[in-house]
């Protein structure tokens, strides 16, 4: 076998390689068999990490800005976009570095639509060494009619796939979330608006879906969360409550394959909807949005959400949060709903009692609506 880089030590070489910035790794992978045996390695990624070179990234459904907003350049979509002369419900995958503050557009989706589905759910997976973005079900944006379609995102190959369809009824705003390589889904609504107890796995690698045990509640709009090595679903409503949020969640333990109550009395406050709820990784601190402040709970075990600072006026609308595991939050929103999207970044002052925003400027280009938002390290 042939050296990894003429001259080099193979040790230097590697070094060389697992330096390589992820959105080059596509090209990296066709140089070579030898390199394309090497970033596919799973202990390509694990080096990666080992020596703080992973990117913490926050990856966004963003609607497309119009050519007004953002000059001529702007992609117009569909063909029903194409014909109205605009984007028209058109969304697409953006990568925010939020370090750097670089904003990244992933490709259209394959297929004759190229946009992410309205009110898709999107999970990061992390299995066999291989980072995958997953977008799950949503709505038709041309049609607004509910999908069961599955696009898989690969970052070694830099292209999407379409993945194996969600079995089951046409389900609709549905938790979901991934715990390792595995995509969890549970809850939501059928297309007759009844209540779910039903859940799935999904496994990128194999392309495949696993029916779960039902949940003990109906839940319809709760959220999905990755807490250690369990899905965590929060919330939700069943159908003869119709938008009253119970605040009590339900935790599946992928070992045993089996459901548990997570509190009694609840993770969330009754009557508050769980949308903005995320968790830090790797840790049980959450946080979310409430009345107009980002509060935090630090693990399930505390007694109470505690404030942590007031949302600024320009994103009082906010529509999404994400919690990095260094302690930054990211919330993205607006003054009003439909007014200018704003992205703010804060970090907590530990030991100080005290946080501090800092609004993430973004390009004309990437000004539009975030739908949803994750955190995944690349």
């Amino acid at each position: 076998m042939s050296d990894l880089i003429p001259g080099l030590p193979e040790e230097v070489a590697r070094e060389c390689l697992v330096r390589v910035g992820f959105d080059q790794l596509p090209v990296v992978r066709r140089i070579s068999r030898q390199w394309k045996w090497e970033v596919e390695s799973p202990y390509y990624s694990r080096l990666r990490k080992a020596e703080g070179l992973a990117r913490p990234m926050v990856a966004l459904v963003q609607a497309q800005p119009t050519a007004d907003d953002a000059g001529p350049a702007v992609h117009k979509g569909s063909s029903a976009a194409a014909a109205t002369g605009g984007p028209a419900n058109f969304y697409r995958m953006v990568l925010l570095d939020p370090a750097e503050g670089r904003w990244t557009a992933l490709p259209t989706l394959p297929g004759p639509m190229e946009s992410i589905p309205l009110f898709c759910h999107v999970a990061a997976a992390d299995g066999g060494g291989r980072k995958r973005l997953v977008v799950v079900g949503g709505w038709n944006p041309e049609t607004w009619a509910p999908m069961n379609s599955v696009y898989v995102y690969d970052f070694l190959t830099g292209a999407w796939r379409l993945g194996e369809p969600m079995p089951g009824p046409r389900r609709s705003f549905f938790a979901c979330a991934a715990v390792g390589g595995t995509v969890y889904v549970a809850g939501g609504h059928d297309e007759e608006k009844n209540a779910l107890r039903s859940a799935l796995a999904y496994d990128p690698e194999a392309d495949a879906w696993t029916a779960l045990p039902d949940m003990a509640e109906e839940r319809d709009e709760p959220r999905g969360l990755c807490v250690g090595d369990r899905f965590l679903v929060v919330g939700g409503y069943p159908t003869q409550a119709q938008g009253r949020f119970v605040g009590s969640a339900e935790a599946f333990d992928p070992a045993a394959s089996a459901w548990g109550p997570e509190r009694e009395e609840g993770l969330v406050p009754d009557g508050a909807s769980p949308r903005t709820c995320c968790v830090v990784p790797g840790t049980e601190r959450a946080y979310m949005l409430h009345d107009g402040h980002l509060v935090a709970r630090d693990g399930a075990e505390a007694s109470a959400w505690r404030t942590v600072a007031q949302v600024p006026e320009d994103a009082r609308a906010a529509t999404t949060v994400s919690a990095l595991p260094d302690g930054r939050v990211v919330v993205i929103g607006s003054a009003c709903h439909g007014g200018e999207q704003t992205v703010y970044v804060l970090r907590e002052e530990a030991g100080k009692g005290g946080a501090v925003w800092a609004r993430a400027p973004a390009p004309p280009e990437f000004s539009g609506h975030v739908a949803a938002s994750l955190f995944l390290e690349i």
